[in-house]
């Protein structure tokens, strides 16, 4: 039901602004009249514009009322409040609820939440050797509180779309995946069907979690592939100039045979064979001497 125009508390504009005026720690701050709003019978709301820096669409806003039947209006609060197109800060949020990963420094401890559902009670000794080990020294849930369902699903999506998953673009660029990479370290339980832990220190993700189907350049089991030349190869360069000098090594001398023993006996002398006499060459058939030259024959060479 809208509210019954009021002339009397409509017509106490003066008062409204004295109250602003009042209320304001500079009176330059009280604008110009924005008009009276009826908030409800023998109610009504006065509005000034506030001019101080960093309030823009703020109203200086003094409320009058009355009794019934009166004539003379009387102030029963005043405030300044945002219009609709105020510059307003962020509602305000809980500091546990305002805080995002990595926020968390030296020092820092996060407040203690008994009902998050990333978590679950632990595991209870069941007096059993056998189920006591496996739940205790295996799979380590002798804890207050442990993962839960949800919570090993939300890290397991939040580790796989992250920067270690397989869709980053070293993972991409990689020739193997770390499945198959010497350094990997696996983890236990579930998530290790999915992640394991970086041990190679050369990797960008040495010491973090990764998928099985993540990848580096830094893999055990792989090597830079040689790139070809488009260019001939050279020909062998000689130098002709440089000369190596080689020492030549002394031939060592051969030590001469050691003496016998003088107090061995001489070995006896073979008895020598009688001197055979030469032979002399046989004697063969003496030359005929040659006839002395004629008076014909000298004349025949003379050629006469």
């Amino acid at each position: 039901m809208a509210a019954v125009k009021d002339a009397v508390l409509e017509r106490a504009v003066d008062l409204a602004r004295e109250v602003a005026l009042e209320i304001a720690e500079e009176p330059e701050y009280v604008g110009e009249y924005l008009g009276a709003v009826r908030e409800a019978e023998r109610l009504v709301s006065h509005r000034f514009a506030c001019t101080a820096r960093g309030y823009r669409g703020w109203a200086w806003t003094v409320t009058v009322a009355r009794v019934p039947r009166g004539r003379t209006a009387t102030v029963c609060e005043a405030e300044l409040l945002p219009g609709e197109d105020a510059i307003l800060a962020r509602t305000w949020v809980p500091w546990s609820e305002r805080l995002r990963p990595g926020d968390i420094g030296a020092g820092d401890v996060l407040p203690f939440r008994a009902d998050d559902p990333r978590l679950e009670p632990g595991f209870t000794p069941t007096g059993d050797p056998e189920v006591d080990e496996v739940a205790i020294d295996e799979l380590a849930l002798a804890r207050v509180r442990v993962l839960s369902p949800q919570g090993r699903e939300e890290a397991a999506q939040r580790w796989y779309r992250g920067s270690r998953g397989p869709a980053t673009p070293g993972a991409v660029a990689s020739a193997a995946a770390c499945w198959s990479c010497g350094f990997l370290v696996p983890l236990q339980g579930s998530l290790g069907q999915l992640f394991a832990v970086c041990a190679n220190e050369w990797s960008p993700d040495d010491g973090k979690v990764v998928s099985l189907d993540h990848g580096c350049g830094a893999h055990s089991e792989t090597d830079v592939d040689p790139v070809p030349s488009d260019w001939p190869a050279p020909d062998p360069l000689l130098d002709e100039n440089a000369v190596d000098v080689v020492e030549r090594a002394e031939p060592v001398a051969e030590e001469p045979a050691a003496a016998e023993p003088a107090d061995e006996e001489p070995a006896a002398e073979e008895p020598q064979a009688a001197a055979e006499p030469e032979a002399t060459p046989e004697a063969g058939p003496e030359p005929t001497p040659e006839p002395a030259p004629t008076d014909a024959d000298e004349r025949l060479s003379d050629g006469s």
